[in-house]
């Protein structure tokens, strides 16, 4: 078996507790622009659905995300990215991601009586 020398063995816990925060920052990021850019006004606050439709979960794919915010789909104006990064975009899909799915309807008493 071949051994890791105690500091390079260091170095990669930091390193991976850094990628794994820095993923934690990108999603908390995701959340802040989502609302302060006004996402949530036709998505909903968790990516629900509203005016515009459900984001989440799952969460769509970064490209397609990309994509549809670039262009503009239906009633959705295009953003640019002068407007909104691609970093920006980046967390915001981080952010999708986190959000968990909803209880199924069956699990919820007051829907099956």
């Amino acid at each position: 078996m071949n051994k890791i020398p105690w500091r390079t063995a260091v170095a990669l816990v930091v390193l991976a507790s850094g990628a794994l925060a820095q993923s934690g920052n990108a999603a908390e990021n995701g959340k802040r622009v989502f609302l302060k850019d006004g996402c949530y006004e036709c998505h909903g606050t968790v990516a629900q659905g509203g005016t515009g439709p459900r984001l989440t979960p799952p969460a769509i794919a970064l490209s397609t995300l990309t994509a549809v915010v670039r262009k503009g789909v239906g009633g959705m104006p295009p953003y640019s990215s002068k407007v909104l990064s691609d970093a920006e975009l980046s967390d915001i899909h981080a952010y999708l991601e986190t959000i968990p799915a909803p209880p199924p309807a069956k699990s919820i008493a007051l829907l099956n009586q």
